[in-house]
């Protein structure tokens, strides 16, 4: 057996102190960081290397914009056949326009020495089309630690922009820092991204993406529903949904089979936002556009509140549909009256089972 493929120690150097519980602390932080850089390194790097091989091979055709489109459409069908998630048109085209945009970042010492930002922060910096942009948006995100989330905040808003524009740039700066103060950096995050998920061929863990309390009522809400008898077959639980800026999980999708159509289910803890409602409408969009067949009805989406003393329901469909939504899909939803009497029971059982705890 060879012992000198790893050298362990090389990895993880540990100092001993008096504190055991600060050793053990250390090291375990150590162990995880290790293991993200090189998850991570691996994962850019197969992107980078899908992108450069789809690169190569759109050079075959005549009309390459055509061929490259075909290609991978063909591509995205096969490769999901095999491995499942992951390999979506959308995500092939994403490793195509890496490998364009960086194609010497393996060829750099920060590509070989491992220095990576993550493959999301990647994919999040293709959004922006000026290369000195993107470059200075990049050398920020590595020097000043952006999580993601942070990164696509300072995109949308024009950071970059308007700090050139500015005469007072502490201010912009300041205001910048403060906005992304809350947006501290989740030592799960790792796990809980649905892309590491799919690379390592893990499914997605919704332990990660919901409370307990959320996890109670949203498993009831699930039986109540097939239990109502109006038609309703479960589909997804926590589905993720990926747009160029960001992931998303709808709670609950089933399908209607009286209805015809698809019904959405988000579940909120608190007041719900129009942010929330503006999110709801993206879902049944995106529904309408990727899942209904022939013959189906407009997706629906519904927002459910856990604040009773709130509307208890928010419902969602596309413009034009609002006439279908009265005289035929109420017939087959809960009322308020049966939801706000399910959600207060499963509260009340929550509390119960968790009061001695």
């Amino acid at each position: 057996m060879n012992h000198h493929l790893i050298d362990f120690s090389q990895l993880i150097k540990v100092q001993k102190t008096d504190d055991i519980i600060s050793d053990l602390r250390y090291i375990i932080d150590t162990s995880q960081k290790s293991a993200y850089q090189a998850v991570n390194v691996a994962l850019v790097y197969r992107n980078w290397l899908i992108g450069q091989r789809i690169a190569e091979e759109e050079l075959k055709g005549e009309d390459r914009a055509e061929y490259g489109a075909t290609l991978i459409r063909k591509l995205s069908k096969k490769l999901t056949e095999q491995y499942g998630k992951g390999y979506t048109k959308t995500n092939l085209y994403s490793f195509y326009s890496f490998y364009k945009m960086y194609p010497n970042i393996f060829h750099t010492l920060c590509g070989k020495s491992g220095a990576l930002l993550s493959w999301s922060h990647f994919r999040t910096l293709l959004q922006v089309k000026d290369d000195k942009a993107r470059n200075w948006y990049e050398n920020e995100a590595v020097e000043q630690t952006w999580n993601v989330r942070t990164l696509q905040r300072n995109i949308s808003s024009q950071y970059y922009y308007r700090l050139l524009q500015s005469q007072a740039k502490e201010a912009v700066i300041e205001e910048m820092e403060q906005i992304t103060s809350n947006y501290q950096y989740d030592k799960l995050e790792f796990i809980k991204n649905p892309v590491i998920a799919e690379f390592l061929g893990l499914s997605q863990n919704t332990d990660f993406t919901e409370t307990d309390l959320e996890k109670s009522i949203i498993s009831n809400i699930q039986k109540f529903l097939i239990e109502l008898g109006k038609g309703y077959a479960f589909v997804a639980r926590q589905q993720h949904i990926h747009t160029e800026k960001q992931d998303y999980f709808i709670d609950l999708v089933f399908y209607n089979y009286y209805l015809k159509c698809f019904v959405l289910i988000d579940l909120k803890t608190e007041k719900v936002t129009h942010q929330d409602v503006g999110q709801m409408d993206m879902y049944v969009r995106m529904y309408d556009e990727s899942k209904r067949t022939e013959g189906d009805n407009p997706t629906i989406g519904i927002i459910l509140c856990t604040d009773t003393d709130e509307d208890i329901a928010r419902y969602s469909v596309l413009k034009g549909n609002e006439q279908l939504f009265t005289s035929k899909y109420k017939l087959y939803l809960p009322t308020d009256k049966e939801l706000r009497a399910e959600i207060e029971a499963q509260k009340t059982i929550f509390k119960l089972q968790h009061h001695h705890k």
